[in-house]
C-alpha cells in the first residue's frame, strides 16, 4: 500500500481527463443517434422549440442533433476539443434553462426530469475544457 496514499497528486491526470471526455461524448452522442434513428421525433423537438418562441424549430432541432454529433465525434477523436466542449456546453446550457430547470432538481427519485444530470455534465466538460484551454488557467 502507498504511504500517505490521501495526499498523493495526480500522476494520471490525462487519462482521466480522457476517460472523462470520451466518456461524456459517448453520453451526448445517444441523444442524436435516437434522434437519426426515429426522424419522425425530430419534428415533435422542433414543435417544442417552436413553443418556446425559437423561428425554425425543425431545422433548430436538426442542427441541434448535428452539432451534438460533430461534437461528441471531436472529443472522441480528441479533435477541436475545446469548441466541442464549447458546443455541447451551449446545447447542455439550453436543455437545462428550458427543460430540465423547471422539473427541479432530481432526474429521478424526488423529482422526474430535473436537472443534476445536465449539471454534472456540464461540469465534464468544463473540466475537459479547463484541461485542454492553452495558456494561462480559466477557473
Amino acid at each position: 500500500m502507498i504511504k500517505n496514499w490521501y495526499k498523493t497528486t495526480p500522476s494520471h491526470a490525462m487519462a482521466g481527463i480522457d476517460i472523462v471526455r470520451i466518456g461524456v461524448a459517448l453520453i451526448i452522442l445517444m441523444h442524436p443517434l435516437h434522434g437519426f434513428a426515429h426522424p419522425e421525433n425530430i419534428a415533435g423537438f422542433g414543435g417544442y422549440l417552436t413553443s418556446l418562441g425559437y423561428p425554425f424549430g425543425v431545422p433548430l432541432a436538426w442542427t441541434v442533433l448535428l452539432l451534438q454529433t460533430v461534437c461528441s465525434l471531436c472529443l472522441i477523436a480528441n479533435l477541436w476539443v475545446i469548441p466541442a466542449c464549447l458546443g455541447h456546453i451551449c446545447v447542455v446550457s439550453f436543455g437545462l434553462v428550458h427543460f430540465h430547470l423547471p422539473n427541479g432538481w432530481y432526474v429521478v427519485g424526488a423529482g422526474e426530469g430535473g436537472m443534476e444530470w445536465a449539471v454534472i455534465l456540464l461540469v465534464c466538460l468544463v473540466g475537459v475544457l479547463r484541461a485542454y484551454w492553452p495558456g494561462k488557467t480559466i477557473l
